[in-house]
């Protein structure tokens, strides 16, 4: 169990996903069984095996900085900055009322598991075609992973600790996770942490497609993304942010913020198995939710949700749900568990600030997101998945799980908050 008495609470969250542009907008997306599935007509997918993918619909990135800006940021900076654009302004943070002294107890902790993969993809064409002379002098920075950290440092004049971790799909637990532990520490009193993803292009689905990760379910792409059914081929690309703002207790108190949870444990793990494959018993997950219950301060039977990773592969699905079953024992199925990726996909660097995001409304609002298009069982897969509509219960405790390529595996442990 964490000895520091500081304890950490999230003041304020900002959400951009396929079902929906903001916080509001995503948990009645879930709430609705919404599924963000559909081709893509934002480029030729002739030459691809999947067509389809977890959009973003509507997004205009000038609703959230000027338009010299915004074309001098990859798409999945800007998403960063929209992101941290509505969780700041609903943490209540004001930014420039703050003190130069306040402004360093302020950090910015925000990753991507790719990257600028479109600016990389758009300059490599220029360098061939044109020549190495033509090539942007923003290529760089717009194609960095650290940039969006630094955006939206230098945006709002934040001067606390900033950069960012890449760990594949689990890069935003990972910054949460960096997040909680220097606020413990006493380094921060504020961070804004979080991911973003912007990889829907000819070569992100075209190399996902050469690993034969993704689902090739183009007769149905809206219920192509359907994890623990023995039908499942693979998981749908999505893209978007997410951002929770975590802040010391005592500092939130004395001004006067709302709080929508307490973070109250993590958990940080390596498979050491393969590359992209899950350990297939779980091994890597068993250690990660182990250690996020111990450091909480809590008993397994004291969960009462789980957002799994839940990708919609086959592999990775059995995993964790031996998983879950190892750690748990009895009470695996007296929880409820689900994978909201059934609604967004997956949206890789972004899917673990998103996904705490609902695990944090299922606490606020008791009740589970479910997990959609579920029609053939699994034998391997026999959880309470919550399917297909959601499910009003109490949610004391929520885990948050994300796992990622290279064998990353974290969870984070969210509580409802009392005094």
């Amino acid at each position: 169990m964490n000895n520091n008495s500081r304890r950490i609470v999230v003041t304020g969250m900002g959400a951009l996903t396929p079902i929906g542009l903001s916080v509001e907008e995503f948990w009645n997306g879930m709430m609705n069984s919404k599924s963000g599935g559909a081709l893509i007509t934002s480029f030729d997918t002739s030459r691809l095996d999947t067509k389809f993918a977890c959009t973003l619909k509507g997004f205009d990135a000038t609703n959230y900085m000027d338009r010299k800006t915004a074309r001098r940021l990859d798409p999945y900076a800007q998403y960063a900055m929209a992101a941290a654009s509505e969780a700041i302004k609903d943490s209540d943070l004001k930014p420039e009322s703050l003190s130069e002294e306040e402004r360093a107890k302020v950090g910015v902790i925000f990753g991507s598991g790719i990257g600028g993969i479109q600016t990389f993809y758009n300059q490599s064409v220029i360098n061939y075609t044109e020549g190495p002379q033509r090539v942007s002098p923003f290529f760089i920075p717009m194609l960095i992973a650290d940039i969006a950290a630094g955006y939206i440092s230098i945006h709002y004049g934040f001067r606390g600790p900033n950069y960012c971790i890449v760990s594949a799909c689990a890069t935003a637990n990972n910054n949460m996770i960096d997040g909680f532990l220097l606020i413990k520490q006493g380094a921060a009193d504020v961070i804004i942490a979080g991911g973003s993803e912007a990889a829907i292009n000819e070569v992100g689905i075209g190399g996902f497609n050469s690993a034969k990760a993704l689902s090739t379910r183009n007769d149905s792409p809206e219920t192509a993304s359907r994890p623990f059914d023995s039908t499942r081929d693979g998981f749908v690309m999505g893209e978007g942010g997410g951002i929770i703002i975590l802040e010391e207790l005592e500092h939130a108190k004395k001004r006067g913020a709302k709080i929508y949870a307490e973070v109250i444990g993590m958990g940080l793990s390596a498979d050491a198995h393969h590359i992209t494959a899950p350990h297939p018993e779980g091994v890597g997950a068993i250690l990660a939710m182990n250690m996020a219950i111990e450091n909480a301060g809590i008993k397994p039977e004291d969960v009462d949700y789980i957002n799994m990773h839940g990708t919609s592969t086959e592999l990775g699905d059995i995993a964790e749900t031996k998983a879950i079953k190892k750690v748990f024992g009895d009470h695996a199925y007296k929880m409820n568990v689900s994978s909201t990726k059934s609604m967004t996909g997956h949206l890789l660097g972004a899917a673990g600030a998103v996904e705490a995001i609902a695990s944090i409304l299922a606490i606020k609002n008791d009740t589970i997101p479910p997990t959609i298009n579920f029609v053939n069982a699994d034998p391997e897969c026999d959880l309470n998945y919550t399917f297909n509509k959601p499910q009003q219960r109490k949610v004391n405790i929520a885990i948050s799980n994300a796992f990622g390529f290279g064998g990353h595996n974290t969870s984070v442990v969210f509580k409802k908050y009392s005094e």
